[in-house]
């Protein structure tokens, strides 16, 4: 193990730390760290770790139904709340790396705590006394008591703190490992993103497959402890390859330094501009450095040396609460920028999420017989909206852009724009057709009186195949313009900030369905939603209202957002043109 520290522990800010990169040796033999004698580590713990966390999630809402009791409200309702929790938990996994741990640590306490979690949800499955009794009839189940939700709901916080720990963390871990300052090292970075992505997508059909098939199947207890046993392989893979791992110290965090400029110019609020100079030191290697734009002007406060004693002899800020660097408080005018952007993405998001459980609610109470015997798992439509992505993502790439590039030269590629505003009409088609889908699905169970429909559960592969869609464009443009847009200072920050706008969209969701149910319940009329049995509910009704959000965020996003597509652009341009003396020419619009 060999572990390098990044930056010199001064109070120099993140951004000029992160332009020092620290000494790093290519591995080129077997003894040194690093390299692929490290990631084999990595992506065997990484395979596992993720077949294990996706046999939990692709399941839940089935194991919540039928093993809690739970009515649909409930359901969505923890679920969302899980998920958002799971997703806003990487903020504090990366500020705790970045500024205390380390990757390794947080990447080694995450799983550990995710193990504990797969243990309990095991223990759930395995101990009859820990869930209500199973209904004798679907109509009329006995809720569970207050402390079997406990010991549910700490399971799934010790797999939400997990999910903080490894998400921001084990990308990077991985590419900690090569020396992106050669070639050879860049080159074996690339080869790394695609090995990841082919685990984590190896796990993804194991988990959607196999695992789930087990769990609704044959034994939730064999299907939990399965993954359970995976996450713990994870883990002794995980540490055995610690001889191996170059493991960088905690450096300090772009969000502190994002506190820190909002703190300083709080506190420098009365100052004006003129007749002050600016902190606004070189960066310590060649790079982009951005320079003072005139948006956002109050945050310009935070870099005012009022007064030549706030800088050290060496030039530094004595108090970087007090004053902060025009790199810094650039970084949080850019990101401040993006979140129109970012909102819309939001507005995606809620739609993407009601087929991993109203979706899956729905699939319950069909015909999952296929053939004489077999029966699908309602968590197997999940896979629709994974192979309508992959599908997708091979057309566009082997097809699409070579046929362009044979016709006009040039490669030509679907702008950010574009990708966003189709991914938000999709998701606005997945609304409506999933609403004409449920109202067939139930008039036909009404009609034979049966909770189940004799509706096949293939109907509902399209609105879930447009589901895996709505994350090919949209979802995939938000987090390419994040990464690409940020300054190199901050991309670590991308991820994290996807992850909260997921997080976001679940709370969202999870406030919208009960404000629904509240108003359409009123006066002893039938809910929109609720209860165990969505034929008394009216779910295609909420279906055309999440369709009409759609319809909002598509003109919320074309007569205001898409602009700071624009200005995000033409800033980072200005920035690097002034640096390189050049600019790259960019179509986002």
């Amino acid at each position: 193990m060999t572990e390098k520290e990044m930056g010199d522990g001064s109070n120099s800010s993140l951004a000029e730390q992160n332009s020092q990169s620290p000494p790093r040796s290519s591995p080129s033999s077997k003894k040194e760290p690093g390299g692929w004698r490290a990631v084999k580590y990595i992506l065997g713990n990484e395979t596992f770790e993720k077949l294990a966390s996706m046999s939990l999630v692709a399941n839940m809402t089935v194991y919540l139904r039928t093993k809690y009791n739970m009515d649909g409200i409930v359901v969505v309702n923890v679920i969302n709340i899980w998920s958002g929790c799971s997703n806003i938990t990487a903020i504090a996994g990366a500020l705790v790396s970045d500024t205390f741990l380390g990757r390794y640590r947080t990447l080694l306490f995450g799983s550990i705590s995710s193990l504990l979690g797969m243990a309990t949800m095991t223990l759930t499955a395995g101990v009859p006394k820990f869930r209500p009794p199973t209904c004798i009839d679907e109509r009329n189940c006995i809720e569970p008591r207050f402390w079997q939700m406990g010991v549910l709901f700490a399971g799934l916080a010790f797999m939400a703190i997990g999910a903080g720990g490894i998400r921001p963390c084990n990308i990077a871990f991985g590419a900690d490992q090569f020396d992106t300052t050669t070639k050879k090292g860049r080159a074996q970075l690339e080869s790394f993103f695609n090995w990841w992505y082919f685990s984590f997508t190896l796990a993804l059909v194991v988990a959607l497959t196999a695992v789930v098939y087990i769990q609704t199947n044959i034994s939730w207890v064999i299907g939990y402890a399965i993954p359970t046993s995976c996450l713990f392989l994870s883990i002794v893979i995980f540490v055995t390859g610690h001889h191996a791992y170059i493991i960088m110290k905690p450096q300090g965090s772009v969000f502190v330094d994002m506190a820190k400029v909002i703190t300083a110019a709080i506190r420098k609020h009365s100052l004006t501009a003129s007749g002050h100079s600016f902190y606004d030191p070189e960066l310590q290697k060649s790079g982009s450095k951005l320079s003072r734009t005139k948006r956002l002007s109050c945050l310009d406060k935070a870099a005012i040396i009022a007064d030549p004693n706030e800088l050290d002899d060496q030039g530094k800020p004595k108090n970087d609460w007090r004053l902060c660097s025009v790199e810094q408080v650039e970084n949080l005018k850019m990101l401040l920028g993006m979140l129109p952007v970012w909102v819309a993405g939001i507005g995606c998001f809620i739609t993407m999420e009601q087929q991993g459980t109203l979706g899956i609610l729905q699939a319950i109470q069909t015909n999952k017989t296929l053939g004489s015997r077999f029966e699908v798992p309602p968590a197997w439509m999940g896979l629709s909206s994974m192979i309508a992505l992959a599908i997708w993502i091979f057309i566009y790439e082997q097809i699409w852009v070579p046929q362009t590039r044979k016709r006009t030269g040039k490669a030509k590629r679907l702008s950010t724009a574009q990708r966003i505003n189709i991914g938000i009409v999709i998701a606005i088609a997945c609304c409506l057709l999933a609403a004409v889908i449920e109202k067939q699905r139930r008039k036909a169970a009404l009609k034979q009186g049966s909770f189940e429909s004799p509706m096949s559960i293939l109907f509902l592969l399209p609105q879930f195949a447009l589901s895996g869609l709505i994350e090919a464009f949209a979802a995939v443009a938000l987090m390419e313009f994040l990464t690409t847009q940020l300054p190199e200072s901050m991309r670590t920050v991308a991820g994290a900030i996807f992850f909260v706008s997921l997080s976001i969209a679940s709370y969202m969701n999870s406030i919208l369905v009960n404000i629904v149910y509240r108003i359409t319940s009123k006066d002893g009329n039938p809910p929109w939603l609720g209860g165990h049995d969505l034929n008394k509910d009216m779910l295609e009704k909420f279906y055309y209202l999440v369709a009409g959000i759609g319809a909002l965020n598509l003109l919320y996003f074309n007569l205001f957002a898409r602009r700071f597509l624009t200005n995000a652009v033409v800033d980072k341009k200005g920035s690097e043109g002034e640096q390189n003396n050049e600019e790259k020419t960019l179509e986002v619009a």
